[in-house]
């Protein structure tokens, strides 16, 4: 996995804004102005992405790639060295995961106007 597919995963999610922020040297990626997903590349490819708790220190047990996000909650973020050791389709289902506890989070009125958007709609990106 490199990152133009991790971007190109982060992109297709529905109502997905991408900036960069300075301070973290970071791809960020929004849905309702809420992150999501953070790429950096600075230290080697990484990903941070939200979590469950539970999730969360499961993963950190089973992956010693999977460590505590970094300039995040440690709590609910899980920042992921991409190596090639982690499978394809569980990056993936982390970043579903991601995505959904934060689109989950969002007002109901929020989650309608993006989903009412769909896919087809202009993503804005402010990099």
């Amino acid at each position: 996995m490199d990152l133009n597919f991790l971007m190109k995963l982060c992109e297709e999610k529905q109502g997905a804004e991408l900036d960069y922020h300075l301070r973290w040297d970071a791809a960020r990626y929004r849905v309702g102005n809420k992150m999501f997903a953070a790429i950096s590349t600075d230290k080697g490819l990484r990903i941070t992405l939200k979590c469950d708790p539970i999730l969360s220190d499961v993963l950190r047990q089973q992956y010693p790639q999977v460590a505590p996000g970094y300039f995040m909650n440690k709590k609910h973020w899980n920042t992921i060295t991409v190596d090639g050791l982690i499978p394809e389709e569980e990056l993936k289902k982390w970043i579903d995961i991601s995505y959904s506890l934060v689109f989950n989070s969002l007002t109901k009125k929020m989650q309608k106007e993006i989903s009412e958007v769909g896919l087809s709609g202009e993503r804005k990106r402010r990099l």
